[in-house]
């Protein structure tokens, strides 16, 4: 089975992706880890791709989708792939068509986990930060034993600049600008799956796993 997973920030992709990868045993593929995997592995198209990201700059579609090929090519991949993160844009989909194609493979689902705005924002300033340690809590859903102190060394937690309501609200804003022309193309070609990620982890799961198997 072929995935892709997305969603916006918050909306609980990570866990939900391990979920995928221990229910249907599919490698679960972000574009870090291919970017990391490549530059290891010392391939050519691993050593372009540091030389742009050493300077700060984006890593083009041309290197991006090549590094893809690789990845995807791997034995691990044999039984189907999810992709996070990858494609972004409608030319990285149109390439990544291409490329499956090519594979003699394609796209089964692209699985958007739909979360709304506010609960986003909710999810995502609350996190709270113990700077010494580095444990991580959140003031609804994992909140310290005594609020604003860090459970294993006491220090006071911090809520980090990006975590502030503001910051978020302009991420969340970018990031719905790229997802929406991703989502309407994947939709015209009937790939689509929404999942309301508005619920208990095993529920979006249940929902995730009866609409794949259906």
């Amino acid at each position: 089975m072929n995935l892709i997973l997305m969603g916006l920030p918050g909306a609980g992709k990570g866990t939900q992706a391990e979920k995928i990868n221990e229910k249907y045993n599919i490698p679960h593929i972000s574009t870090g880890d291919m970017f990391r995997l490549a530059i290891k592995e010392g391939t050519d198209l691993g050593k372009k791709a540091k030389e742009y990201m050493d300077q700060g700059e984006l890593v083009p579609d041309e290197v991006t989708i090549g590094i893809v090929r690789e990845r995807l090519g791997k034995d691990d991949c044999k039984n189907g792939f999810l992709l996070d993160g990858f494609p972004r844009t409608i030319a990285q989909a149109e390439a990544l068509q291409d490329l499956l194609q090519d594979m003699d493979q394609s796209i089964d689902y692209v699985l958007h986990v739909d979360v709304p705005e506010e609960k986003l924002v909710e999810r995502l300033t609350g996190r709270r930060i113990c700077p010494t340690c580095g444990a991580t809590y959140h003031v609804v859903y994992n909140p310290p034993k005594e609020d604003g102190v860090c459970d294993k060394d006491g220090s006071q937690l911090i809520q980090r600049d990006d975590d502030k309501a503001d910051t978020v609200k302009t991420r969340l804003s970018v990031n719905m600008e790229q997802t929406k022309p991703l989502l309407d193309f994947y939709e015209d070609r009937g790939y689509l799956v929404t999942v309301n990620g508005d619920k208990d982890i095993d529920e979006v799961f249940q929902d995730i796993q009866s609409k794949i198997e259906k």
